[in-house]
């Protein structure tokens, strides 16, 4: 009797069926692979410059007297941005001018006499030799009036720098001085007033690791986004720097960029996505992937003798392209991959493909 349930039990356990077989098919969705221009790229913090930016420094020493702009207006060029006290100089410019004057009388004088001594000696009245000191005469007053005049000029150039005009039109940046502050080119560190950016000609400047060097190339397309990673711009490399950013060690390449109202001024942080090249790929639907500690999976329907299966396959991602990965190993163009229910599957789980 119990050889005879024993026999009956051995031929209960070779009767039991194998993983999968009997279950009842789990309807899914399916995507079929096909390859894709991919972008191979890599993503760096950026900032924004402009091409035509000054930097406003004292020329010449003295206390401020006042600002006539702030910090982030819009300037003209010629425009007023401070002063500096300029009595000094303006006396100095009003002692040369009446230095002129005086010298100007005297070399007046000369041209009056020298005529004069000139018609004398004709008439046969006065010897040469008067005639030759009045002519060195009049030659060193000539001299004198015209240096005099040429330090005039000079002066009131000089006068000028105490007026600081804006160079172009832009916008006026950060103004850490103040009213009452004394002013000098010579200071170490130098006083800087303000900046004055021109807001039209942008572009941003992306320091790119020593790594990648000998894969940048001018005309590389760069796409600019906000920190959200939302694309503003797109754009290319146009400047490539020969020398490597000691602090850094990074190489600096610019790409210029049309002032929108995203990208407003200089400074400002962005990113940058440097394509690299653009090849084809296989890409899937971001639901489609799995994850398993490190190790990605997607479930690929497939045959085998007339039923489909859910076959586990293990993939490496590469970048996101919208809504969907591009997938650098693992997969082939024709694949059905699952996209629904994944989380419900099981390997070698029998399916019914419903579409893709």
């Amino acid at each position: 009797m119990i050889l005879c349930m024993a026999a009956a039990g051995c031929q209960k356990k070779a009767a039991a069926p194998s993983a999968g077989a009997g279950m009842q098919a789990l309807p899914v969705q399916t995507y079929t692979v096909t390859l894709q221009p991919v972008p191979e790229s890599s993503e760096y913090v950026a900032t924004i410059k402009s091409r035509h930016s000054a930097t406003i420094m004292p020329q010449v020493s003295g206390v401020l007297t006042s600002i006539e702009v702030t910090s982030g207006q819009q300037v003209e060029a010629g425009q007023v941005l401070m002063t500096i006290d300029p009595r000094q100089q303006q006396a100095a410019v009003d002692s040369q001018r009446a230095t002129e004057r005086q010298k100007k009388a005297v070399f007046d004088y000369n041209v009056t006499e020298l005529e004069r001594q000139q018609k004398l000696f004709d008439a046969g009245v006065t010897s040469r030799e008067v005639l030759d000191q009045e002519k060195q005469a009049y030659q060193n007053s000539k001299a004198d009036y015209e240096s005099a005049s040429e330090s005039t000029k000079t002066q009131e150039s000089l006068l000028a720098y105490y007026t600081i005009r804006a160079p172009f039109a832009g916008i006026a940046g950060d103004i850490p001085v103040h009213v009452g502050d004394y002013m000098s080119p010579s200071n170490s560190p130098p006083n800087v007033l303000t900046t004055v950016d021109e807001g039209k000609n942008l572009e941003v400047y992306v320091y790119i690791p020593t790594e990648r060097a000998n894969q940048i190339r001018s005309g590389l397309e760069v796409d600019v986004e906000d920190t959200n990673g939302t694309l503003l711009q797109k754009s290319n490399i146009d400047f490539i720097s020969p020398q490597v950013d000691s602090t850094l060690q990074g190489i600096l390449v610019k790409a210029p960029v049309k002032p929108t109202p995203e990208i407003l001024r200089t400074m400002q942080m962005v990113k940058a996505k440097v394509i690299w090249k653009t090849s084809p790929m296989a890409v899937v639907p971001v639901l489609a992937v799995t994850r398993q500690g490190v190790q990605s999976f997607v479930f690929v329907a497939k045959k085998n003798k007339g039923q489909f299966f859910a076959v586990q396959v293990p993939v490496t991602l590469g970048d996101t392209v919208g809504n969907t990965y591009s997938i650098t190993s693992g997969l082939s163009a024709g694949d059905k991959v699952i996209v629904s229910g994944t989380q419900f599957l099981v390997n070698n789980m029998p399916v019914m493909p419903l579409g893709g």
